[in-house]
């Protein structure tokens, strides 16, 4: 019996575990926002809000920046997401004592009906931040309108090209 044994299996060996989580961990610093199920978003959630956590301790005055990025290189696939992480992800949560990420239930796949949610960084970028945080920004002006181009008139076939089909009865 496998009595207190915690975790997400997920219908897979532990090297194909590894590399699903640490492909979803590296897309969700990629683009702030992954869509995945509901299992493998609990499964990795604990991992990617520790990356931060580390990252955030490698940049605060007396952490050690190299090892930091090492242990984050570890799990991050790209070079450049690494970079992202501590450039850009992790200064954003400075403040903030965890609870790095949101899971939004968006409802049951259509194939499988497994439940889906959108995983999401909670401190939105700052430049996101900027326009939605000003509700008097003055609206942007429509482009001009591209001309249509003329339209073709369908072509009439002659009655030499039609054969005859005979009536049926």
């Amino acid at each position: 019996m496998n009595h207190g044994v915690a975790g997400y299996k997920l219908g897979r060996s532990a090297s194909q575990r590894k590399a699903l989580w640490r492909g979803l961990i590296t897309e969700l610093f990629r683009y702030d926002r992954i869509s995945t199920t509901e299992a493998k978003a609990r499964s990795m959630r604990g991992d990617a809000e520790h990356l931060i956590s580390i990252a955030k301790r490698g940049q605060a005055a007396g952490g050690n920046p190299v090892n930091a990025r090492r242990m984050a290189a570890r799990v991050i696939t790209d070079p450049a997401v690494t970079k992202r992480l501590f450039d850009e992800v992790a200064p954003r949560f400075t403040d903030r004592a965890g609870g790095y990420t949101r899971m939004i239930k968006v409802g049951p796949r259509l194939g499988d009906s497994a439940e889906m949610v959108v995983l999401e960084l909670v401190e939105k970028p700052a430049e996101e931040k900027k326009t939605t945080d000003k509700k008097t920004a003055p609206a942007k002006k429509a482009a001009p309108a591209k001309k249509a181009a003329p339209k073709k008139k369908p072509v009439e076939k002659k009655a030499a090209d039609k054969k005859a089909v005979p009536a049926k009865k």
